[in-house]
C-alpha cells in the first residue's frame, strides 16, 4: 500500500482533501484585511491564546496556513477621544503583541523584510489604517504613520472625510485636493492605496492619479451581490488592467443577499475570473470585523476549505496559488520599499 493511502485513511481524508491540503501548505497565503487589533481589546484577549472568541489569533492563523496578515487599525466614528491618540494606542498594542510573540510573527516594513519573515517561517504582519480621517487633513501625519510602520491606508470608511467620500455618502464626489496629495505621497513613500469603502468617483480619481497598483482590500462583485461596498464590473476591469487586486471578503451580506455560503463566494471567484482574469483576485476576509460568518469559513483556521473549493471548481494549481496570495504578493513587491 502506498504511504499516501495510509495517511489518507488514518486521517479520514479523501485524496482530494490531501491534495488541496498540500497545495495550501505550499502556497503563500495572504489576507488583506482583518480587524483583530480592535476586537482583541473589546474581547479582552491576546494574539497568542486561542480562546475560541473571535476569528483570528496566532494559533488559528497557523492552522489556516496564513503567511501574511494585514492588521487594520479602525477607529469607530463614535469614538469620543482624539482619533489620532486612539490610533497610536492601537498601534502600540500591535507592537506589544508582536514583541511578545517574536517566534511566530514579525512586523513588515519593506519587501525585503517580508521575504525574510517568510523564510523564517513567521507570519508577516502588515499594519494598515482603515479610514483617512486619522490624518486630520495634515499630510505630515501620513509621514508620521509611515515612520510608525503603517504600510497601507484605506482612504475612507463609509462616510466623508478630508480625502473624499465613502460609499454611504449621497451624491458622492471624487477625491479632494488633500486626497489627491495623499495618494501621491503614498506612492512616494511606498504605501498601499486601498480603495475599499471609497465611493465610485473617488475610485476613478485614484486610478487616474496613482502611479502604483492599488488594492480593494475587502470587497466582492456587485453584479452577484448588489451591496454598495462591492465593486461593479467596470471597476473590477479597470482595477485588473492596472495590475491591482481585490481581496474577496467572507462577510455574508457581501456574498449573497439570501443564501450566503462558500459555494456562493466561489461564484464570485468564477465571475471575476471570467470578467477580468484571476490575476486581480485575492483574499480580504474582514475577520474580527464582521458579526456573522458563513459556516465553512467560520474563522481563519478554516481557510483550507477555500482552497478545496477552488480545486473542485477546476482552477489550476497555478491559479489557486495566485488567488491565495501570489497576486497580492506581486503588488506588495512593486509598492513596498525594497
Amino acid at each position: 500500500m502506498h504511504i499516501r493511502d495510509v495517511v489518507t485513511g488514518a486521517l479520514n481524508l479523501t485524496p482530494q482533501h490531501l491534495n488541496s491540503s498540500l497545495l495550501h501548505q505550499k502556497s503563500i497565503v495572504i489576507d488583506a484585511h482583518c480587524d483583530t487589533l480592535t476586537a482583541m481589546e473589546e474581547q479582552k484577549r491576546c494574539l497568542s491564546v486561542c480562546t475560541g472568541i473571535g476569528q483570528v489569533d496566532l494559533i488559528r492563523l497557523k492552522r489556516g496556513g496564513v503567511n501574511v496578515q494585514f492588521f487594520a487599525v479602525f477607529i469607530s466614528p463614535e469614538e469620543k477621544r482624539s482619533v489620532l491618540v486612539r490610533v497610536r494606542e492601537v498601534i502600540a498594542r500591535f507592537y506589544r503583541e508582536a514583541a511578545e510573540n517574536t517566534a511566530s510573527i514579525v512586523p513588515i516594513f519593506s519587501y525585503r523584510s517580508l521575504v525574510r519573515g517568510l523564510a523564517q517561517g513567521k507570519i508577516a504582519a502588515i499594519l494598515a489604517i482603515e479610514g483617512g480621517e486619522v490624518l486630520g487633513g495634515n499630510l505630515e501625519v501620513l509621514n508620521s504613520l509611515y515612520l510608525m510602520g503603517v504600510r497601507s491606508l484605506t482612504l475612507t470608511w463609509n462616510h466623508r472625510n478630508e480625502l473624499g467620500d465613502g460609499i454611504a455618502v449621497e451624491q458622492p464626489g471624487g477625491l479632494t485636493k488633500f486626497g489627491i496629495a495623499v495618494v501621491k505621497e503614498m506612492n512616494r513613500l511606498g504605501m498601499l492605496v486601498d480603495v475599499a469603502h471609497l465611493a465610485a468617483p473617488g475610485f476613478w480619481d485614484v486610478l487616474k492619479i496613482s502611479r502604483q497598483s492599488i488594492i480593494a482590500s475587502h470587497a466582492n462583485s456587485h453584479a452577484l451581490c448588489p451591496h454598495p461596498r462591492n465593486l461593479k464590473d467596470e471597476q473590477i476591469k479597470a482595477l485588473a488592467a492596472r495590475g491591482g487586486v481585490m481581496g474577496l471578503t467572507f462577510y455574508p451580506p457581501f456574498i449573497h443577499l439570501d443564501r450566503p455560503s462558500l459555494e456562493k463566494l466561489l461564484d464570485h471567484v468564477d465571475y471575476i475570473a471570467n470578467l477580468a482574469g484571476v490575476d486581480c483576485i485575492g483574499l480580504g476576509s474582514d475577520f474580527d470585523g464582521i458579526n456573522e460568518v458563513i459556516p465553512e469559513l467560520s474563522d481563519v483556521s478554516r481557510l483550507p476549505a477555500f482552497t478545496r473549493g477552488l480545486l473542485a471548481r477546476g482552477y489550476s494549481k497555478k491559479a489557486v496559488k495566485k488567488i491565495l496570495g501570489g497576486n497580492l504578493l506581486r503588488v506588495l513587491k512593486t509598492v513596498l520599499p525594497p
